[in-house]
């Protein structure tokens, strides 16, 4: 095989693995709204999805309806919850596996205002758990608490890669204090997943895509 012929399969490969992306992954939100308390009122969270070329799944928090996932503040909650579900499936069987996300979360905490979340991944092939972690904000009334918006953008990896699983999380939102305006306050703004694929997988797209770009330039 001379070199140009090479050269072709390589990227006539690269160009099919763009295009197995470029079809779209599955992605379901199966759950995604919030309880404020007291009054048990249920709030409905809008998600975003994006599923070409990779997974995105993003919960608009502070666009809840009928209220944002806010306690204190001068609001009558002092407590709520947050639970997002969501199911991400490679229907294709042909864009390889995901190998963890980058988990971005902002909001802002107050005096005792405190959020803690909680999130697993469960391939749905095996039941397996590939991550399982939890985390918190906390306003200065705790030790080491930071009062103001915080804001956490990490990549959390799977503990083995996968392209058929369900994501589970919890956010608990509380304060401790007497609810007075400003003091004691809790608010989750926005919670979002990027999903990353194999380090192959996601050289063979660039190449693709970059094919192909080029292919377009030369006609």
């Amino acid at each position: 095989m001379t070199r140009w012929n090479k050269l072709i399969v390589s990227l006539a490969a690269a160009v099919a693995v763009a295009g197995a992306y470029a079809s779209g992954w599955s992605v379901t939100v199966l759950t995604s709204d919030g309880v404020l308390n007291p009054g048990s009122v249920v709030s409905v969270v809008p998600a975003t999805v994006i599923a070409n070329p990779l997974p995105q799944v993003t919960f608009n928090t502070t666009a809840a309806v009928p209220a944002p996932i806010l306690v204190g503040d001068g609001t009558s909650f002092t407590n709520g919850t947050f639970t997002g579900v969501y199911a991400i499936n490679d229907l294709s069987n042909s864009k390889g596996l995901l190998t963890g996300f980058n988990f971005v979360v902002s909001g802002f905490v107050q005096g005792t205002g405190r959020i803690v979340w909680f999130k697993k991944v469960v391939d749905r092939n095996t039941s397996e758990i590939l991550y399982d972690g939890t985390g918190v904000f906390l306003g200065d009334a705790y030790p080491g608490g930071i009062n103001g918006a915080f804001s956490l953008n990490i990549f959390i990896p799977l503990s083995r890669p996968s392209s058929n699983f369900t994501v589970f999380e919890a956010f608990f939102l509380d304060i401790a204090g007497a609810n007075a305006p400003g003091v004691d306050t809790a608010g989750l703004l926005l919670v979002e997943q990027d999903w990353v694929p194999e380090p192959a997988s996601l050289i063979a797209l660039a190449t693709g895509l970059g094919a192909l770009a080029l292919r377009r330039r030369k006609k």
